[in-house]
């Protein structure tokens, strides 16, 4: 799952535009300013960085240039219009940018476009088992494994949330309808059921796809 850094100082974007990267399979994690982004970088824990130009602490080009020094792909979120900025970042080694407002959706495929040139393509490893968000595909052991579009819906929800407990209820409300099918708790249960006779080696004693008993599930 590719980590990305969104440095952002408008909580109402850093909330709607975490959800939805979220929800194609990144990691994001949200900061304020310059001076947390740089050390979240000194973690290296970003693989990628969306950078808002102005910022109230420091500025973009501040995180640009830390990032640029440890080899970070950086994408810029600037102002419609304001051509200086664009300019000033890309000849900083700024990867791309793109004026807000933009669509959300022409984002992730820029940055998808960024991280195919950076050598990542965000590939969610689960150890034998490898789901590739962009590309809609699953493999186990290098094979394709073909999924029902419920099934693929499911593996991606508990991926995109790897370690954390998805309830019942919670999954449920992510696929409900996905497939123009009736999921109900007990189709819950039988989904689950068929995702890990595909996924697992061994399926009574799944290692990918966990219960949490009477609660929900979780992907490790």
């Amino acid at each position: 799952m590719t980590r990305i850094l969104l440095v952002e100082d408008d909580p109402s974007i850093r909330k709607s535009l975490g959800e939805f990267l979220t929800g194609e399979g990144f990691s994001v994690t949200s900061v304020t300013g310059e001076s947390m982004a740089g050390e979240a970088i000194a973690r290296k824990w970003p693989e990628l960085l969306l950078v808002d130009v102005s910022l109230s602490d420091g500025t973009g080009f501040g995180v640009c240039k830390t990032a640029k020094a440890q080899g970070l792909p950086v994408i810029f979120l600037t102002a419609s219009g304001d051509e200086n900025s664009v300019v000033r970042g890309l000849d900083m080694g700024a990867d791309d940018y793109i004026a807000k407002p933009f669509r959300p959706r022409e984002l992730v495929s820029r940055i998808r476009s960024v991280l195919r040139r950076a050598g990542s393509a965000g590939t969610i490893d689960l150890g034998s088992v490898a789901l590739d968000p962009e590309r809609g595909t699953v493999c186990k052991n290098g094979e394709p494994v073909a999924l029902s579009a419920l099934e693929y819906r499911l593996l991606t929800v508990l991926a995109n949330n790897r370690g954390k407990l998805m309830t019942r209820t919670q999954l449920l409300e992510d696929i409900w309808d996905v497939a123009g099918d009736f999921v109900n708790d007990n189709t819950l249960t039988v989904y689950i059921k068929r995702l890990r006779e595909k996924i697992e080696d061994d399926p009574q004693n799944p290692v990918i796809v966990k219960t949490v008993r009477g609660l929900g599930y979780r992907v490790e």
